[in-house]
């Protein structure tokens, strides 16, 4: 039955806050991987099937990773992978008897690809009542768009995200795959709920969850979207800045760096204005009295703050405004990041092993007292199909069948 306890063998983390808890997943790109990533991250034992033909197609995106794809071993640490042909019966079957002792099934496949491996979340109930299945998908059931397949890209366009990145007449993507992480993490959160849900009794009827990329979009557009929705106004992109608030952007300094200041309220701007820019006719100019103000004017307060800012080093500008209460960073380049003070003084880095050595990674966000995050290895295709199989009791000659049958991939070398 779905949902008992996992096999022994399991490779979950033991004490973490998912011990116990096994997933397993349909997944390629993003979105599901990352959904997947942090239940890992929290202890579960997460089993990535794989066509044995390639796997997940982002493990051929790059090879910059010791001759491994980035976007791979940032989201698949911590899984386990199992080679799975689904157009075979003998596939399908393994899947269902993989099922049968797992608690969620999360999958990001093309659009009807779950019905036509008969795997939809009404296929499943009958046999696996107390499976939890969760699909991602580009654009949600029953609208237009619901058939069309679905990258990040393609869904910031359409969710609007572009036109509010980059400058006017220079929309851009912004840089991470926001769609597919936020979808992810929203899938992560669904599963939890339910999880905690069935766990104190309540909602035991609840298991079937789905999310859109397009739905988390407008989800964060929601600023946006309201703004013009209520004022008829499509606000134009700033660059590094934002149409919500002023004075807050990048300037550069003096020492050729690039320094961003921000306020959030007028208590903010006054201390800027007054203590920082040493300019009390701007701060008793009524014109930026409130926030309304100053967006409308911006370009007199960016000027007045970019002016001070060129006659002063980063370090000066910083200090001085760290001692006035006003919100600021440093632009940083990715290279830069990579040996960021911040992350050293904490020791955010943990080495991941890997089929092509160690490499280094980044802690997960969450900081949970008394527990770390297992950081898992990241898995090579195919690399667990004869454990796994083998905990969920099949026998040597059953996985020599199914390796004969074309049902597996090839052992793994």
């Amino acid at each position: 039955m779905s949902g008992s306890e996992p096999a022994a063998g399991s490779s979950a983390t033991s004490g973490g806050p998912l011990a116990g808890i096994t997933v397993v997943t349909l997944e390629q790109a993003v979105s599901a991987p990352m959904c997947t990533r942090t239940l890992a991250d929290f202890g579960a034992r997460v089993i990535k099937v794989e066509n044995p033909q390639g796997g997940d197609f982002a493990r051929d995106y790059d090879d910059v990773v010791n001759g491994l794809a980035a976007h791979f071993v940032w989201a698949n640490r911590g899984k386990e992978s199992v080679t799975l042909n689904l157009k075979s019966e003998a596939g399908i079957e393994t899947m269902h008897r993989l099922l049968d002792k797992a608690h969620v099934l999360v999958s990001n496949l093309a659009p009807g690809a779950m019905a036509r491996l008969r795997l939809s979340a009404s296929d499943l109930a009958e046999r696996h009542p107390d499976l939890i299945t969760v699909e991602i998908d580009g654009y949600g059931a029953g609208g237009p768009l619901s058939h069309k397949r679905a990258y990040d890209l393609l869904v910031q366009a359409e969710s609007g995200a572009c036109a509010v990145t980059g400058r006017p007449g220079e929309p851009a993507k912004p840089g991470p795959p926001v769609a597919d992480i936020s979808s992810g993490l929203y899938a992560a959160l669904s599963i939890l709920a339910l999880l905690c849900g069935k766990g104190r009794g309540n909602g035991g009827e609840l298991s079937s969850v789905s999310v859109s990329l397009f739905d988390t979009m407008t989800e964060l557009m929601g600023y946006p979207l309201t703004y013009t929705k209520y004022s008829g106004i499509d606000q134009q992109p700033l660059g590094m800045s934002s149409p919500a608030v002023s004075p807050y952007g990048s300037y550069g300094t003096r020492d050729g760096q690039t320094v961003v200041l921000g306020t959030t309220n007028d208590r903010e701007w006054q201390r800027l204005a007054r203590e920082i820019l040493e300019r009390p006719d701007l701060a008793d100019d009524t014109r930026f009295a409130g926030n309304s103000g100053r967006v409308r004017h911006r370009e007199v307060l960016d000027e007045a703050i970019e002016s001070w800012c060129g006659r002063h080093d980063l370090e000066h500008i910083q200090k001085t405004a760290d001692a006035a209460g006003i919100g600021n960073s440093r632009y940083n380049l990715p290279s830069e990041v990579l040996e960021h003070p911040q992350l050293s003084a904490r020791d955010r880095w943990r080495q991941v092993d890997t089929s092509a050595g160690p490499i280094e990674a980044l802690l997960p966000p969450p900081i949970i007292a008394g527990f770390e995050p297992p950081m898992g290895a990241v898995p090579g295709l195919g690399q667990h199909t004869d454990r796994v199989l083998a905990d969920f009791g099949f026998t040597g000659d059953d996985i020599a069948a199914l390796r004969g049958d074309g049902a597996i991939g090839p052992a793994y070398c």
